[in-house]
């Protein structure tokens, strides 16, 4: 508790961990609660959970509440998946993709993910995941990063096309991604240029952070 009070004073830092994947991880106590950064960027809770949140809003807390499953692309500490359940009230199926399993633990330790009933986790990379799954699904969220950089097959067309079938009629994708440079603003548009005018309803949410553009697509 008092590291929790004392947190609004100047961050606590109460764990430091060495992954293979994720590099260099801490959870820090920060104004009042727990968050998981890796070495540059916040990873889970904190500033990425205000994005997320703000995305799921846009998206409609009513109508997620209507749909059968989820698939959650980067778990990292779970933020989004703990907006879903304890917000939201979620009560379906919610599958998440992690290729981390050492930040999984961390999840499970420190913010407890494995209590959430209706949510699995999988130890797999999104993009072999995304090739073998015959699910479909009404929520994709897509939120993977090492570090402050996305991995370049997010952005490719194969891959866009692969999320966007395994998506249910009225399906969504909120694809959350980081814009550090004018290039990788550049591509952010050239990944919405490639969206299927005809199938799909592409915008962008005005910015919650300055460096985190949130891109959602919906089946028509």
């Amino acid at each position: 508790m008092f590291k929790k009070l004392f947190s609004y004073i100047i961050p606590v830092n109460i764990h430091k961990q060495n992954s293979a994947i994720s590099k260099n991880l801490e959870i820090t106590w920060a104004n009042g609660e727990l968050v998981l950064d890796s070495k540059n960027t916040n990873y889970s809770y904190g500033s990425l959970q205000r994005i997320l949140r703000k995305g799921l809003k846009n998206i409609g807390y009513e109508r997620i509440l209507a749909m059968e499953n989820i698939l959650v692309l980067g778990v990292a500490g779970g933020s989004v998946i703990k907006t879903l359940s304890e917000e939201i009230k979620f009560k379906r199926k919610i599958i998440g993709v992690e290729i981390d399993a050492e930040i999984i633990k961390i999840a499970n330790s420190y913010f407890h993910l494995d209590e959430i009933p209706n949510f699995e986790v999988v130890i797999d990379d999104a993009f072999e995941f995304v090739l073998k799954t015959k699910e479909k699904y009404d929520l994709i969220i897509i939120d993977i990063f090492q570090d402050t950089t996305m991995p370049n097959f997010l952005f490719e067309e194969f891959f866009q096309n692969r999320t966007c079938f395994l998506l249910k009629e009225k399906g969504i994708i909120l694809f959350n991604t980081m814009c550090l440079s004018e290039n990788e603003n550049l591509r952010n548009k050239k990944y919405l240029e490639n969206v299927n005018s005809e199938l799909f309803i592409a915008r962008t949410i005005p910015r919650v952070e300055d460096h985190n553009e949130l891109i959602i697509l919906e089946r028509k």
